[in-house]
């Protein structure tokens, strides 16, 4: 045959659009030429192809060669394209004929083959390159109607095997992938392994020696998954504790796993799976594109490779006016939509926001024992720096005290096993009444969930009059008590529930000294 199409795939953020590959070859002068807003690195599979066909023996047609990559208007990058155009001219040049695996008749190997997505780099002497995004492309074709098969480079495919349902075939070189569609060595269908044993490589709760009311308020942030603020001078242990916030999280389970997997491994072409729960820690002088992704290629931020874990951002007041006002809607919405001229990107970001700061500029304002030198309009200006509506988002705001004199002398807090045991049966409780975290909890469901006595509603009504809160608040709140009467096992949310949830939304502006 002298025209041959194959099926890859593109990359639009999580997306996972087809891409055909249309291989044309005919007589006349010779030429390379592929079309279809191909991206630099596509264009140069021309050489990458060539160098590949001769090396594992096989002859390159004389005549012109024409490659189309359809849709023509979707933009088409990396050297995913390789193998399937390679294979396009074995098959249209009739140096490959399709194995009766793919049927007998010309319509049935075009409907066999239709179901085949490929997508490998080759280097110059035919082997397989390990890609990109193997995971991403593999959970955006589980959903595919009629059901596909992704055929990868070896180390690609054993990632991307994971994913239950979807056949995966990996090879190491070119010739190995001709001789299984020819039917002279078929391959076999990979077969998922087991994930990695889940570990905790965080450090341990009960290094922390002073700060009782921190670690219980670290605790109910972490069975609810609730977002964190600390407020306190230098030296009270707002990063240790906060270091030590993902090691109180259950396990990742094995979806959680995959998807944040998927989204690091946009980034890295060699990344395994994921053993624990991310923790991401980016500097104060990092910039909104860092923060939520983008770029000319947009690539997935710090708040998206916090997906399903922890995003610690110490220094706040230190961050940028429209970095921290960027974050405002992922907090809400758990998403990240990158918009372009011609397309947008979607990025999952369902993270647990913790953020620490100092009370003033020189950092001692309030102290026993140390002077603070800040005007009370300084003092005011340092923290304003971080808006209102962020701060609303913020199911917790700790104060840290300074650490009281003998500190050393203080029990230790409790381990972080013990402290994980307590969440996850928190959260199991949680996931049984209503599937989700408490904190994921909307209006509705929060009705339903969270039923208040009438000493909690009589308490909560107070504090709504007193400080004038918005819905947001009376709902953060609300989900707080609920997660902190699921960790001593309660079914309805009682005063002290709700008290203890109030002491944790006391006015941020209360802090900074009158003028």
């Amino acid at each position: 045959m002298s025209l041959a199409i194959l099926n890859s795939c593109a990359l639009n953020g999580i997306n996972v659009p087809t891409v055909s590959v249309e291989v044309h070859v005919s007589t006349g002068l010779p030429a390379f030429t592929i079309v279809g807003l191909a991206d630099t690195e596509v264009r140069e599979s021309r050489e990458r192809v060539r160098a590949a066909l001769f090396n594992q023996g096989y002859d390159f047609p004389p005549g012109r060669v024409t490659v189309n990559l359809a849709p023509a208007d979707l933009p088409k990058e990396s050297g995913r394209y390789d193998l399937p155009i390679a294979l396009g001219i074995l098959l249209a040049t009739g140096q490959l004929q399709l194995g009766g695996q793919f049927g007998n008749t010309p319509a049935e190997q075009a409907q066999t083959l239709s179901r085949a997505v490929l997508a490998g780099e080759l280097s110059l002497s035919g082997a397989l390159i390990p890609i990109q995004s193997a995971l991403t492309l593999a959970l955006g074709l589980t959903a595919r109607q009629p059901p596909v098969e992704l055929y990868l480079p070896e180390p690609s495919a054993r990632l991307a095997a994971q994913i239950h349902g979807l056949p995966v075939w990996g090879a190491r070189t070119l010739r190995e992938f001709a001789d299984h569609f020819s039917g002279a060595r078929p391959l076999a269908p990979l077969a998922p392994a087991d994930l990695p044993s889940p570990r905790f490589p965080f450090p341990c709760l009960s290094d922390v020696k002073g700060q009782a009311s921190a670690c219980r308020a670290l605790e109910i942030a972490a069975a609810g998954q609730h977002h964190v603020l600390m407020l306190g001078s230098p030296g009270t242990g707002k990063s240790m504790l906060a270091a030590r916030l993902p090691g109180l999280l259950p396990p990742l389970s094995r979806d959680e796993t995959l998807a944040a997997s998927a989204l690091h491994t946009l980034n890295r072409p060699h990344q395994t799976l994921l053993q624990h729960r991310p923790f991401r820690s980016p500097h104060h002088s990092s910039s909104v594109v860092a923060l939520v992704g983008g770029g000319a290629r947009p690539r997935p931020g710090e708040i998206s490779l916090a997906h399903h874990g922890v995003l610690f951002l110490d220094e706040l007041a230190e961050f940028s006016r429209p970095s921290l006002e960027a974050l405002r809607e992922p907090l809400e919405t758990r998403k990240i939509s990158l918009a372009r001229a011609a397309y947008r990107v979607d990025y999952p970001a369902h993270f647990q926001l913790v953020a620490a700061m100092n009370p003033c500029r020189c950092g001692w304002f309030g102290h026993s024992r140390r002077a603070c030198r800040c005007t009370p309009d300084q003092v005011r200006a340092y923290q304003g720096k971080v808006s209102g509506p962020l701060l609303d988002r913020l199911d917790i705001h700790i104060e840290l005290p300074p650490l009281p004199e003998g500190w050393l002398d203080f029990p230790p807090a409790p381990t972080s096993e013990q402290v994980r045991a307590r969440v996850q049966a928190a959260r199991q409780r949680q996931l049984q009444r209503q599937g989700a975290c408490n904190a994921q909890l909307d209006a509705d469901a929060l009705t339903e969930r969270a039923a208040l006595s009438s000493e909690a509603q009589q308490l909560l009504n107070r504090a709504i009059t007193r400080w004038s809160w918005s819905g947001r608040t009376v709902h953060r709140t609300m989900r707080l008590a609920r997660t902190i009467a699921d960790l001593e096992g309660a079914a309805k949310v009682a005063a002290p529930h709700m008290a203890e949830a109030l002491s944790y939304r006391s006015p941020f502006a209360s802090q900074a000294p009158p003028v």
